[in-house]
């Protein structure tokens, strides 16, 4: 969030290892924390909603086939938008509070509850709500990628149940799912992180999306929409291999093996949905 919105005539960070490095300095170790209880407040329910959705769509779709992989990995990517957007606002808000401050001299928000009652009292359901578009059109074809590579590779790999490799390959499988999610949608992440600290400052800069594409391309070239991929990219590895493997791991021993074998017509791991 940092590298995408800072201001490109006056930059603080030359990349992510000079953020990284500069926030120990100036905020201490606590700074790379900031803005962590919206995101813990709000994945569970995000994951609940996304493999949820993800799973009952494909049964719905009635064939497990990489097209209706993606497409039931697109619908929980839209719907769970309903929480993720609000949740990545609170994120962003106090992520940028304080910057290059070690203690704050004016804190705006206490925390993540708090920053979203400020903005609601100000702005209304739409303030809550900002970015909204930006994150449905990235978090819907990001998720059906996300899913699809996921099934991909798990086949391609051949996890089977009783491969004593299993657990590093479902660790593979999801990290790879996490980078290629990110790719397919990342500059439209951009814009939405610019469009969510827009205003923090008290003078909004863009006036929807379009605007803010224009602006930012026209101020900074192409490269504006690969800014903080470096540091996305690896949160994303270890994030997703984690997350993935944790489901299917579970979903597998959350069930009698008896059950599991009328499930499964054949040894090798499905996705979470299908198991």
């Amino acid at each position: 969030v940092r590298l995408q919105v800072q201001n490109v005539e006056k930059p603080l960070y030359r990349g992510t290892f000079h953020c990284f490095q500069s926030i120990i300095k100036q905020e201490s170790a606590f700074g790379l924390y900031k803005g962590i209880g919206s995101p813990m407040m709000g994945l569970t329910f995000i994951n609940a909603l996304v493999f949820g959705v993800q799973g009952n769509t494909l049964r719905a779709l009635g064939k497990d086939t990489p097209l209706n992989q993606f497409l039931s990995g697109s619908a929980a990517g839209a719907i769970q938008c309903i929480i993720c957007c609000p949740m990545e606002l609170a994120k962003t808000r106090m992520q940028l509070q304080g910057t290059g401050e070690y203690k704050l001299k004016t804190k705006n928000y206490k925390n993540s509850v708090d920053c979203l009652i400020k903005i609601y009292q100000k702005e209304g359901l739409k303030g809550i709500n900002r970015g909204m578009v930006s994150t449905f059109i990235r978090e819907t074809p990001s998720f059906g990628f996300y899913f699809l590579t996921y099934d991909c590779m798990t086949r391609y790999l051949g996890c089977e149940a009783e491969d004593s490799y299993v657990i590093p390959k479902l660790l593979f499988s999801g990290g790879m799912s996490g980078i290629v999610s990110w790719l397919s949608t990342y500059p439209m992440d951009v814009i939405k992180s610019r469009l969510q600290a827009d205003g923090v400052g008290g003078v909004a800069q863009y006036n929807g999306i379009l605007d803010c594409v224009r602006k930012s391309y026209r101020e900074e070239g192409w490269r504006v929409f690969t800014r903080g991929l470096t540091s996305t990219l690896l949160r994303a590895f270890p994030v997703n291999a984690a997350t993935f493997a944790t489901v299917t791991v579970f979903l597998m021993y959350a069930r009698s093996e008896d059950n599991f074998r009328e499930c499964e017509p054949g040894p090798v791991i499905q996705q979470p949905s299908s198991l």
